[in-house]
């Protein structure tokens, strides 16, 4: 499936019906194998972006999957790295891929949802996770992000436009959610896993009541789009110092 070294359609059925612990655990060897890891060309963009600014001493990938985003972070961060997700079959993977130079990296299994940090990062990233947080988990979330960065620290994220109705994208990304909907509705445990859970105005909604100032960045080289608007975003939340 996708590719000749990514989960064939039997694994790729399989980790669906599991939780989304259990899912992720088989999903792991393969996953850079798959669509679901956020594309090199937007962390590539996302880390020159953050170079622009500078400053970083301690970061955190929240959701950190296969470790991309700590790659992200070992370019930008002085002393240290840290990733953290509840899926151990991730942080096996992550592991293997830690930065040989750099920063000091350690991977930690935690829920975002509870993190298990202070305020001892002045940078949180995280890339494509917030599809596994329904809408009313979001205020916990951004929270507890709130909760581990120090004053004037930076929760940083990207965001990609929205295919148009009449595109064959956004008919591909509904069908997926409604079958993903249908599934959590007659089978336990749920796999949560929505592309249109949270509409970009609630997020930042829910940013800013958990006490963030949300600032929005061009990235550039992805351009935009027929009417102008960009094709690619990056969300900046900074915790006022």
């Amino acid at each position: 499936m996708f590719s000749p070294e990514g989960p064939s359609l039997r694994e790729l059925a399989v980790q669906a019906l599991s939780s989304v612990e259990r899912g992720y655990d088989l999903l792991a060897p393969k996953f850079d194998h798959t669509p679901f890891r956020t594309p090199d060309s937007v962390l590539t963009a996302v880390a020159s972006a953050l170079e622009r600014t500078g400053g970083f001493d301690d970061g955190l990938d929240l959701c950190c999957g296969t470790g991309a985003g700590a790659a992200v972070l070992a370019r930008v961060c002085r002393r240290s790295v840290t990733g953290v997700d509840f899926s151990a079959g991730m942080l096996d993977v992550a592991r293997v891929r830690t930065p040989v130079a750099g920063p000091r990296v350690a991977w930690v299994r935690a829920d975002a949802r509870a993190l298990p940090f202070g305020p001892a990062f002045d940078l949180v990233v995280s890339f494509g996770a917030f599809g596994h947080f329904l809408p009313g988990e979001l205020p916990g979330l951004f929270a507890q992000v709130h909760s581990v960065l120090r004053p004037g620290g930076r929760f940083v994220f990207p965001v990609l436009a929205p295919p148009r109705p009449s595109s064959r994208a956004f008919w591909m990304l509904l069908g997926f959610d409604a079958v993903m909907r249908l599934r959590n509705a007659v089978w336990r445990p749920r796999f949560v896993m929505y592309y249109r859970a949270s509409r970009f105005g609630d997020v930042l909604r829910e940013l800013e009541r958990a006490g963030f100032r949300v600032d929005l960045q061009v990235l550039p080289e992805f351009g935009r789009r027929p009417d102008g608007s960009p094709r690619v975003r990056m969300v900046v939340a900074r915790r006022p110092a």
